[in-house]
């Protein structure tokens, strides 16, 4: 039985939705297992055969959270043009080890012939920017709030990876661990400035990732769930 969408927010312009991990966004060339893409294309045709879906932004597959469709050609151009000044994008990230405070991570990243990205230097890569702060952690893992200001493959992950804190089941970037059996990555909020007016949108966390950290979790969504000034008014978990 096929699960029904989880839509975060729609209305004549844009569908956003929740993306659940291990599913991917659109296909590629080396997989085309049922996609988000074509969930969502069913959707729209149900209310009117020629009516089309756009995909705005995408996520790794094996990472949940907010993913923006267009229903025209003409908004998809003009979010996908103007992302980075109209969207901020929020992450919740599971880490190994114990990791305190906050800070950015600057790395210039290039990708191989097996599409793994790793950190190269100035010249030969192109720079992603990571601010994490730390939510909550322990003897083993930590909890990030993670906020992006380039949009480049994996960044998140090559990023943490790097400063030997990778995510949880990223086999890929060096971690060893995998105690919720997926990522331990989610998109979890997000704030756009549409044609019209200003909206923020959240994904509730999954279930998996909060049984490690399900208090701090618990205070998170309720704060993002109420939009941005609760959580500038709410300074430490």
């Amino acid at each position: 039985m096929r699960k029904k969408l989880d839509i975060i927010y729609e209305d004549k312009e844009l569908l956003i939705l929740n993306k659940e991990a291990k599913k991917l966004a659109i296909a590629t060339a080396k997989e085309k297992n049922r996609t988000l893409y074509e969930e969502a294309s069913e959707y729209v045709k149900k209310k009117h055969p020629k009516n089309k879906v756009f995909i705005v932004n995408r996520l790794d597959k094996d990472t949940s959270g907010l993913v923006v469709f267009a229903k025209n050609e003409k908004s998809k151009k003009y979010y996908q043009e103007n992302w980075n000044s109209c969207v901020t994008r929020e992450y919740l990230a599971i880490v190994e080890g114990k990791l305190v405070g906050s800070g950015t991570i600057k790395n210039y990243l290039k990708e191989d012939k097996t599409f793994r990205v790793y950190i190269t230097n100035e010249k030969n890569g192109v720079l992603a920017i990571t601010h994490y702060e730390t939510l909550a952690y322990n003897q083993n893992y930590s909890l990030l709030k993670i906020q992006i200001e380039t949009g480049k493959k994996h960044q998140i992950r090559v990023g943490l990876s790097g400063i030997h804190h990778p995510i949880i089941g990223d086999k890929k970037y060096g971690s060893t661990k995998n105690p919720i059996h997926r990522l331990g990555l989610h998109a979890s909020y997000m704030e756009m400035k549409t044609k019209n007016q200003n909206i923020s949108f959240f994904a509730p966390v999954p279930k998996e990732m909060k049984q490690l950290f399900e208090d701090s979790i618990s205070t998170y969504e309720q704060l993002r769930s109420k939009g941005e000034q609760s959580w500038k008014d709410y300074k430490k978990l």
